[in-house]
Order: structure tokens, then sequence, then C-alpha cells
């Protein structure tokens, strides 16, 4: 009887324990994201009020999401009428199971309505992403967003070949997903090299079409370039698509991996070679290292306590995690930070001769240079022995250091020695925008497809500064010369030595240090030291207007047509005469009803009272959209009063930053 008992009880655990592992098999293989990696609630829209009809729809049709998005992986509905119809949609990975696709969206969806209290809003997971609306979210326009996982991706020692493998990856892809994939998702891979691989994953939502989900995805791949290039991953999520890659695979799917083009000239260079080479290299670079730790020993010894203070601060700014300052005095850098040495920039410069410079301004002088990589660069020489160009300087390491956006110019560097603070920016080639606003032989050579494409760059940079970016940033000086353009005539947003960082809650100040540029400033902040997110859309109509009509505000009286050029703008629209201020050479390659969208777009971020002036992101859409109806312009800002110049600079290419303090008195 005892041996049966015993034979009994033992089946009995071992059903018991295969029933456990069943069960721990279960729990294990329901994988759901517990933090999302993106939360965007619109601030743009309003809030929904409380046990509101809106709300109610929105939390019934909430709950029908994961349900009916776990068989198919995307889902898209609506309920109610009028003010209280919710549009809402779920999409999931196109590589996760049902099980997986039916938490994920579940937590999005208890997520989403637990953060945002918006009319519209949208939570992206790794496998899933759920939105909601009061207006249909598939006609909307592109407005990618930078989850802060891409802050902790590493910088790639030798980009070439691994930027251009990237893009080989991501563009097929894009491809397939948009017009080969039922599901609109693609994955794939390819060897950059015999130990690195890349893996790419895009994925559009299936209500809109394949043209439309290329477009989408073209403009996630141009965002992906400026913020993540040359780096070990990167994401960018986005309405309807998104598009990620990394250097190890993130996704359960089997590829063939796409075979990348070689070079056609063979490397000749043995194995030994190599060696050797790198070998003599790393001697070379130990012998500098060494060399240069003991002279830079030996020159803090002789500096002065002043000399000593400003390298201390430099190089917290540039490297924002931690500085340990021995007992000796030598710093101790928790992130490394691209510096380059003196004697490097030097040779880059050719001595910082004169005929390398480009321009020169109230904090310093910028000379063209090229990198022993034969990468040309535009440097920022500081003035020496200044206080101001520190503060310069600390501006924008802080600043533009954490910038990544394809419309703002990208600081690839900074170089510190004793009197000498540089920056190193990459060059632009095309210059700044005055230069073809106002030069009618230029500006001839440009058809207006290209110009509006200036502006909604101008305006693309801007609302990344304004609200995607993790700081809140005020330019507060954006000029045409401030906006610089690339080989592709690209836009991109310089000069943010003036801006303010304010905390996620702020979005205004004030200051008794007026800075800024005669023509562009805000009424407010000109007359009264106040400066807010307007205060940069205001400078954008301005120069939209100039844009449109290849005048200059700044002395437009001069014309004697009226006193400013917002004046004359707003009288030709009063009498329904606003194709008048076109630039003629516009009006044979652009549409009208674009131009009139324009004009209308640029009155209304003119309007004298702030309250009145749309946002950035406001006019991303409505420059995105023909549909949306726009409510009339009132009356601009005529005249902020008269400038003086305390900071002279002389101008050599307009394509360099100025800046410019003034002192504002009324007329």
């Amino acid at each position: 009887m005892k041996t049966y008992s015993n034979f009994f009880f033992l089946k009995m655990d071992n059903s018991a324990f295969s029933a456990m592992l069943l069960l721990i098999m279960f729990v294990f293989s329901i994988k759901v994201s517990s933090n999302p990696l993106f939360t965007f609630c619109s601030d743009n829209t309003g809030n929904y009020t409380s046990n509101s009809t809106f709300e109610n729809n929105l939390k019934w049709v909430l709950d029908s999401l994961p349900s009916n998005t776990s068989g198919t992986g995307f889902y898209s509905t609506l309920i109610g009428d009028g003010v209280d119809r919710v549009y809402a949609r779920a999409l999931c990975r196109g590589d996760v199971n049902a099980t997986l696709c039916r938490n994920c969206v579940k937590n999005a969806s208890r997520d989403v309505l637990d953060s945002c209290k918006s009319l519209e809003a949208i939570v992206w997971y790794d496998d899933c992403q759920v939105q909601y609306s009061f207006q249909n979210s598939s006609l909307m326009v592109y407005t990618g967003k930078y989850p802060d996982s891409n802050n902790k991706e590493q910088n790639i020692s030798n980009p070439g070949r691994f930027d251009d493998a990237l893009a080989f990856l991501m563009n097929n892809v894009s491809n397939d997903a948009a017009y080969d994939s039922e599901l609109m998702f693609k994955t794939g891979e390819v060897k950059v090299n015999k130990k690195e691989t890349l893996y790419g994953l895009v994925q559009c939502t299936r209500d809109i079409v394949g043209d439309n989900c290329r477009s989408c995805l073209d403009s996630a791949l141009k965002d992906l370039n400026g913020c993540c290039r040359s780096r070990t991953g990167g994401s960018v999520l986005s309405r309807n698509c998104n598009v990620r890659f990394q250097i190890y695979k993130f996704y359960n799917v089997m590829n063939s991996p796409l075979i990348y083009p070689e070079s056609k000239t063979g490397s000749k260079w043995s194995f030994g070679m190599i060696i050797a080479v790198v070998c003599a290299a790393v001697l070379v670079v130990a012998l500098v290292a060494v060399s240069g730790f003991v002279y830079t020993r030996w020159k803090k010894r002789k500096q002065k306590a002043e000399e000593r203070s400003q390298t201390i601060l430099l190089y917290e700014l540039a490297s924002p995690k931690e500085v340990i300052i021995t007992q000796e005095g030598e710093l101790v850098t928790a992130q490394e930070f691209p510096f380059l040495d003196l004697a490097t920039i030097r040779v880059a410069t050719d001595d910082f001769s004169d005929s390398n410079k480009l321009g020169q301004g109230g904090f310093g002088t910028v000379y063209k240079g090229v990198l022993p990589n034969g990468k040309e660069v535009a440097i920022k020489r500081l003035s020496r022995k200044s206080w101001q160009g520190l503060e310069e300087l600390k501006n924008e390491v802080i600043l533009i250091a954490k910038l990544q956006h394809r419309n703002l110019v990208r600081l690839l560097g900074c170089g510190i020695e004793g009197d000498e603070k540089l920056l190193i920016y990459e060059l632009m080639p095309n210059k700044s925008l005055d230069f073809f606003i106002f030069d009618p032989e230029k500006r001839s050579q440009i058809d207006w497809k290209t110009w509006f494409d200036i502006i909604t760059g101008i305006s693309r940079g801007l609302l990344y500064l304004h609200e995607d970016s993790r700081l809140k940033i005020i330019h507060r000086d954006l000029k045409p010369s401030n906006v610089l353009l690339d080989q592709d005539m690209v836009a991109k947003i310089s000069d943010f030595g003036m801006a303010r960082i304010f905390c996620e809650n702020q979005n205004a100040g004030n200051t008794k240090r007026v800075v800024g540029t005669y023509g562009y400033m805000a009424p407010e902040y000109a007359m009264e030291g106040l400066f807010s997110v307007k205060s940069d859309v205001f400078s954008f109509g301005v120069i939209m207007l100039e844009i449109l009509s290849g005048k200059k505000n700044s002395g437009f009286y001069q014309t004697k047509l009226a006193q400013t050029l917002l004046a004359y703008a707003w009288g030709l629209w009063k009498e329904g005469k606003e194709l008048e201020l076109m630039d003629p050479c516009l009006l044979e390659s652009c549409s009208i009803p674009e131009i009139r969208r324009c004009i209308h777009v640029g009155l209304l971020c003119v309007q004298e009272d702030p309250t009145d002036r749309p946002t950035m992101s406001d006019v991303v859409v409505v420059l995105g959209s023909d549909t949306i109806t726009l409510s009339p312009p009132k009356r601009p800002a005529f005249s902020v009063g008269r400038m003086i110049t305390n900071y002279q600079s002389s101008i050599i290419d307009p394509s360099i930053n100025q800046m410019t303090m003034s002192n504002i008195s009324a007329r």
C-alpha cells in the first residue's frame, strides 16, 4: 500500500510540474513593453471635458481596439457625430503574434487615456501604436517624433561605408513596404563588413495608399538621417509610418540579406601591411597622447586663475555628464565630445588665412577649413579674452550638440586651447537664404517648388525647436542670414547663441537684454523684452513674406509703397490684390492657390497680438494641406522702433551667422 501511495503522489507531482512549466512558458511568451517609446498629447487642439459625450465615445472606441486589432494587426474605426466624433486606430508591428498585439494595444489604450486629455493623442510602444483624434489622422501631414532611446546610441568610428549601406538598406525596404507588402511592413539586413550587419524595419498604417506610404517613409528617412546618421541605431515615429535600424537583430522575421554593391576597385593591401600601418598609427597616437598630456599639465600650471576657470566651464558644458577636477587641476571627463586640437585647426584653415575668411561677427570670425580626411567645414573662431564669447560658446555647445534635425545646422566639434575657443560646423556650400532672396539674378534661378520646400523646411526646424526636442528653445534672432542652404538647397536654421532654454512647462520669458535684428523682431520683444515661441513665429512670417516678394522688410519705406513690407502686404490683402505682392518671376512656376495660402499664413504669423499668431505646428499642418479653412488675418505690427547697434559686424559672406545686440527706443 505504501509503494502504491508513493507512485500515486509521484504521478501527481509530475502532472503539477508539467502544468507549472506550461504556465511559465505561456507567461513568458506574453511580452508587453512596459514603457512607451513616446507619448504625444497635442497642445494645439484643446482638451475634452470630463464625462462629456466625446470622452464616453473615446473610452468605448479604445476598449474596442485590442480585440479588433489582434486578428489582422491593424484596425481603424470611428464613433459619434459632429464635435463628439472620435477617430481611433491601432497598428501592431508586423512581426508580433496576436497575443502580443492584443496585450500591447490594451496597455497603449490605457496609457493614452490616462496620460492625455487633449482632443488628439498618440502613444508608441515597441510592438504597437494607438492614436485617437477628433479628425481623420490618415489625412494629416507628416510630423516625425524622436524617442529618447536615440540619445543612447553610440557614434560609428568609420561612418562612410556604414552610412551608404544604411541608405541602401532603408530605401530598399521602404520601397518593398509601400508597393510589395500587403501588411505595409518590411524588414531587411545588409552586411557592412565581415563583422557588422545592419538591420532595418519600416511600416505604414494600412489606411493609406502605397504612394502616400512611400512619401511618409521618405520624410521619416530624411529625419532619421538628420538625427541618427553614423550612429549604432535610431528610430523615427509618426502617425502614418515608422522607421528603425540597429546593428543587432531586433525583430522576429527571417530575411535573406541584401547584397550591398562592393567598390569596383578592390583592396590591394595585404594583411601584414594593414597590421604594420595600424601598429604604427597606434604608436604615433600613443606618443602624441603622452606628449600632449605632459604639455597640457605644464601649461595648466602656468595659466592664470581666470583662464583655468574658463576652461573648466567649457569642458563641463561640452561633457554634460560628469567632470572630475583633481587636486592638480586636471580634468577627467565622463563622456567624450569631439574636440579638435588647435594644430589641426590651424592646418585646416591655412593658419586662419584671410583667403579662407567667410565672414566676421560680434563674437568672432568664421573660416572655411579642410580637415585631414578631406571634409570641408566652417570654423567659428571666437574673440580672445571675451567672456561674452565664452557665453556664446556655452550656449551653442549646450544646444546644438543636443539637437539633431534635418533642418538644423549640425555642430561637428569644438576646439579649446588657451585663449582659442572654436566651433566646427558642417559647411553650407550654397551660403545663406538672404543671398538668394535679395539677389535678382540668383533669385531667378530658383523655381517655386524649391522656395516652397525652403519655407516648409524652416517651419519644420522651428517646430522641432519649439515642441519636438527635449528642450523648449526660442531662437530669438531668426532671419534669412541665419538660414543656411546645403548642396540640395535644404534649409538649415543656424545660430542658437541667443536661444533661451525652457523647462517643459514654460513657453515665455522676459529679458532686459534685447538681442536680435531690426525688421524681424516681434513688437512685444523689441519694446518690452517679452519673448515666447510666438516671437519666432513673427520672424518666420516676415521671412515668408520676403521670400514671396523678393523685398526686405527693413528699409522698405524707401520704395515709397508703404512704411514696411508688412503694411504693404496687409493693404493689398484688404483690397483683394494680394497677388501683386508676388515677385513676377515666381508666378510663372507656382500654383496660385498655394501662393494665396502662403501669403495668408505669412500675414497670420505677423499679427500684432501674439495670441492671434498660430503655433509652428499649426503652420506645418496648414502648409501641407489645401483643405483647411483659415481665419482672416488681423492687423500686423507695422513698426517696432528704431535700432541702435552696439556691436557692428561686417559681412563678407552672408552665410555667416551674425549676432546684433540692440537697444530699442520707441518711435
